[in-house]
């Protein structure tokens, strides 16, 4: 017991405790439910001082917390924004989602997060839930969302804004990396390094605009820079084949006296890349082939690789920031906010004599 007469003793309820209601509030201050109404919705101004302190120590007393939920329904806004990620083991979405949390804080929204694992099957029913969730936006960094899936949402007038990648037949807000600037800007690096040919290793890219974004602009850039390059697509879930293509590419590149840089689509793919090389030639891969992606993990510094680093968390911000805009009321065509990547050179991309030079250059 408090020796102070007026300090609230607050406990938690126990477990099958009632919690308190409105009217509970309105009994324990001798007021009406309509005045408790107008203190929470902040209308204090049409209250008494005297009844204002009632509500307050009534509040206090029952320890009565408002359901945010229906408050929200009863005024037509819940203040819910889903968000499907197609893979949250990828540090990738961590940051995005990092930006997106952020920007909800701050203007007053909840995000609803569903991780569909890379499976189609589950991406499809986490959108079929979400619209019995009658969130107010849908944030989708896609898989292989179908057209009629968001259509549901479009159609009934729930705004839809695409992370990283489109959907086929779906015209809404987009807000991404400058796939196309990303990577030239990444294959002209390795050009400039000397390299004498450049293997660009990206996952299936069926399901994945940003995957077909990515590689036709590797061709693209290789063709116009005049340069040797070629695609190898690998299935994470099963690598080992395309390892051992890898493996004999960058044999026949080293016989022959050619320098071989490899060019991943993204970090997942980096890591297991990178893996395989330590494993194949030991800590200093990175003098026997050069590595480099799209995607800047914390692991990346860590094995000297270079990196085009995504502008993920404002990525994140960005898209919420469009969804609030819609909610707001806003009427125009759909916009596509393609952000800059940052190139971060490291040891895995220099000549073996300009290492020991770059590190100098660093501070390292």
């Amino acid at each position: 017991m408090s020796d102070d007469p007026n300090k609230q003793n607050h406990r938690p309820l126990a477990f099958g405790m009632r919690r308190a209601t409105i009217t509970d509030v309105a009994r324990e201050a001798g007021t009406g439910k309509t005045s408790i109404s107008r203190y929470l919705n902040g209308e204090t101004g049409v209250l008494s001082p005297d009844l204002r302190e009632r509500i307050e120590a009534a509040i206090a007393k029952l320890d009565y917390r408002p359901n945010q939920m229906a408050r929200g329904l009863k005024r037509g806004r819940n203040r819910l924004i889903g968000m499907l990620l197609a893979d949250l083991t990828n540090p990738y979405s961590v940051e995005v989602l990092q930006g997106v949390e952020a920007a909800c804080h701050a203007l007053g929204y909840m995000p609803l997060i569903c991780h569909a694992a890379n499976e189609i099957d589950i991406e499809r029913r986490y959108l079929q839930l979400l619209t019995t969730y009658r969130v107010e936006g849908v944030i989708v960094n896609a898989l292989g969302v179908k057209e009629e899936l968001l259509q549901g949402f479009t159609q009934g007038g729930i705004p839809v804004v695409l992370v990283d990648r489109t959907v086929e037949g779906i015209v809404t807000d987009m807000v991404g990396l400058d796939n196309v600037g990303a990577v030239a800007l990444a294959t002209r690096h390795l050009v400039d390094e000397g390299f004498d040919e450049l293997l660009f290793v990206v996952q299936p890219v069926t399901h994945v605009s940003s995957r077909r974004l990515r590689e036709a602009a590797f061709r693209e850039t290789v063709a116009a820079l005049d340069a040797s390059g070629s695609t190898l697509v690998v299935d994470l879930a099963d690598p080992a084949s395309t390892l051992a293509e890898l493996d004999r590419r960058i044999g026949a590149a080293s016989t022959a006296g050619r320098r071989v840089a490899l060019f991943a689509a993204n970090g997942p793919v980096a890591l297991r890349v990178a893996v395989h090389l330590k494993e194949r030639y030991g800590p200093n891969w990175h003098t026997s082939v050069a590595l480099m992606c799209i995607d800047d993990s914390e692991w990346a510094q860590l094995a000297g690789m270079t990196a085009v680093r995504q502008p993920t968390y404002d990525i994140g911000r960005r898209a919420v920031e469009f969804l609030h805009e819609r909610l707001g009321g806003a009427v125009m065509p759909a916009r596509e906010c393609l952000l800059p990547g940052e190139l971060i050179v490291r040891a895995s991309t220099l000549p073996v004599d300009g290492i020991a030079e770059h590190a100098a250059s660093q501070g390292t």
